[in-house]
């Protein structure tokens, strides 16, 4: 049986042989073989684009996502992570051909693919739709995998609210049984499920360490989104998960007591060197506004705050 623990370098070993965004030398690798502290660093960090940042232009055909690739490519960016409902025919997987177009430019545009994701609900009552989600998960795990992706994100459930009748260690119990069975399908693909905050059925640190610990799968990890942290100090909590995070969304603002105020970027880039985080940092900008400017704009803030760092 695994034993889920709170040591990045844990994760790093059991983790690097599948994850290539995470291959380094064998000097390195082996002073995570004999558990010798990794130093806080941002030289192993990369910035890659969530392509939900474009969502209004992808939805309403105003862009195209190659077109979104190649944007993000001239900015400068290392990687771009596309949700699975930008792709042609969501939620049905799409071809083979469609998908490794995709995954051909982007790597002759010089750009990995961090991630993508789904919209799932695992906190639907009924039983025979909980099993279609998980499904859902399992075909773009599939995709995941095709496309080359390490990391498939998904949520607990879309909902604030426990369905009526029901509590919430038993709804909960339904989300760690979804994910168990993601994360044994996902084992067997290569790809890691990670587990999305969203302030939905998910809102604090404590409610997703629970679900990571019940699952106690290597190949669940987080999918740290800073932005939906909205209850208490979000700071507090990001620091909480972080060790447990296998990619990230970095967002613009941030709720400090409900309220949404600015990102301290320095505090969030030096969250993330003191978690020995090493891999990408997707960044999504959300709100009103050119996308292509504000993706530029704040990419120049996140590239700053981590030449700042060191």
């Amino acid at each position: 049986m695994n034993i889920f623990r709170p040591d990045r370098r844990f994760f790093l070993k059991s983790s690097l042989a599948s994850l290539p965004l995470l291959a380094t030398s064998a000097a390195d690798s082996q002073s995570w073989a004999f558990g010798e502290p990794t130093p806080p660093t941002t030289s192993h960090v990369r910035l890659s684009c969530n392509l939900y940042s474009f969502n209004e232009p992808l939805m309403k055909g105003q862009m195209t996502l190659e077109q979104v690739i190649q944007f993000c490519a001239e900015l400068g960016f290392d990687a771009v992570d596309p949700t699975g409902y930008y792709f042609l025919n969501y939620p049905v997987p799409p071809n083979n051909a469609f998908l490794y177009q995709i995954k051909r430019n982007a790597f002759r545009l010089g750009l990995d693919i961090s991630g993508t994701g789904v919209r799932n609900d695992f906190t639907l009552p009924d039983s025979v739709r909980r099993k279609a989600e998980i499904n859902l998960v399992k075909q773009w795990t599939d995709v995941a995998a095709r496309l080359g992706a390490p990391v498939i994100r998904v949520f607990a459930g879309l909902g604030k609210e426990l369905p009526i009748n029901y509590k919430r260690d038993e709804v909960t119990t339904w989300i760690v049984d979804a994910l168990s069975e993601c994360a044994a399908y996902s084992a067997q693909q290569g790809v890691l499920i990670v587990l999305q905050n969203h302030a939905d059925f998910v809102q604090t640190a404590d409610q997703v360490l629970d679900i990571l610990h019940r699952v106690n799968s290597e190949w669940l990890a987080a999918n740290l989104d800073i932005g939906s942290f909205k209850i208490g100090d979000p700071y507090q909590q990001i620091a909480s998960v972080a060790p447990y995070a296998a990619t990230w969304q970095i967002k613009e603002n941030m709720f400090v007591n409900g309220e949404e105020v600015a990102t301290d970027l320095s505090k969030i880039i030096r969250i993330v060197r003191e978690s020995g985080y090493r891999g990408y940092l997707p960044i999504e900008t959300l709100g009103k506004g050119d996308p292509k400017q504000k993706v530029a704009a704040f990419y120049e803030k996140v590239k700053k705050a981590l030449a700042a760092a060191g």
